[in-house]
């Protein structure tokens, strides 16, 4: 059996930040958080972490443990061995920071850095919904749309790059003028895009349940508000996520068909929208989906929820130790 040993991992994302410590096994001990402020971009977001780890690492310290790794889920594509980050979609400045480098100087500890959909994945698959399966794909629909493929038991990533990148994959656009046009699926069913969208019409529907969970003001709507009054059967609203649902299950019909894996994980802050977007997520897909494969596939909310990320990260920093 494998010795158990504190480690640290981190969160760095588009719009959240987490610094955990914890153990090996993924357990989770204590759990620091922030936001992103997207004005100062990644100096920002150093800045916070520079300040988070040594604290956690005393507090670790204080308590008898000593951590012996850090494990990074980036929210970007990364190149896994030499721990650099490749560029952010969601947040200036980070194209080429050596990531694991900066780390390890600083603090004298092993790391490893991932692309935060990977680590999400294979935490929910050593520990969540994967849990038993042999071929599994996880998806987290948030400021982005991330993936990560589980193959025969490992997380596969490509080339060292990374692979399962669902959010660049191409849809076709609903909202273009002129028909045929296709656009990424994170530029058109991530979070920031469903906000920006409709933060950009003129007008609201007066009297509406959206118009007036956002006190008629356009810039106030956020998906926790759509899907709010998508519930309550603003005709507008449930048009807007059926779009979301539809566009997503396409993209992912594609992976399944060409992967077929056992169970798919749908984590990320859209996905909290809960059963007013999986409810039409399933039956999109059921459509769309390779017929042989029909049945033969489970899709469901990731187990781990928030701390789906952060638990991978440990996992990942664990192995660099055990």
């Amino acid at each position: 059996m494998a010795s158990i040993h504190s480690v640290l991992g981190l969160e760095i994302g588009g719009t959240k930040l987490q610094a955990t410590e914890g153990l090996s096994d993924g357990t989770i001990i204590r759990v620091l958080r922030g936001n992103v402020d997207r004005e100062r971009g990644a100096q920002g977001i150093l800045e916070w972490f520079g300040t988070a780890v040594p604290e956690l690492l005393a507090q670790a310290h204080s308590d008898g443990r000593a951590p012996k790794a850090i494990g990074v889920g980036f929210g970007g594509p990364v190149e896994t061995a030499t721990g650099r980050v490749l560029v952010s979609h969601q947040i200036q400045g980070w194209e080429g920071v050596e990531l694991k480098g900066w780390f390890e100087k600083l603090h004298g500890l092993p790391t490893i850095v991932e692309n935060d959909a990977n680590a999400a994945g294979w935490a929910e698959y050593c520990k969540g919904l994967g849990r038993g399966t042999k071929n599994f794909f996880y998806m987290n629909i948030g400021s982005g749309i991330g993936g990560a493929l589980v193959v025969d038991g490992r997380l596969h990533n490509g080339q060292g790059r990374g692979a399962g990148e669902i959010g660049h994959t191409w849809v076709p656009d609903w909202t273009a003028d002129a028909p045929g046009r296709a656009d990424k699926l994170e530029n058109l069913c991530s979070g920031w895009a469903i906000e920006r969208r409709l933060r950009r019409m003129g007008t609201l529907n007066w009297g509406a349940p959206l118009h007036d969970l956002c006190g008629g003001d356009a810039q106030r709507i956020t998906c926790a508000l759509l899907s709010e009054a998508a519930r309550s059967g603003d005709a507008f609203a449930v048009g807007e996520v059926n779009h979301v649902a539809e566009t997503v299950a396409l993209a992912m019909a594609n992976v399944i068909t060409i992967f077929h894996p056992e169970r798919i994980a749908l984590g990320g802050g859209v996905a909290l929208m809960g059963d007013v977007l999986l409810r039409p997520l399933h039956e999109a897909l059921d459509r769309r989906i390779f017929g042989p494969y029909r049945g033969m596939y489970l899709l469901s909310a990731c187990e781990l929820e928030e701390d789906v990320v952060t638990t991978g990260a440990l996992l990942l920093a664990g192995a660099l130790v055990t």
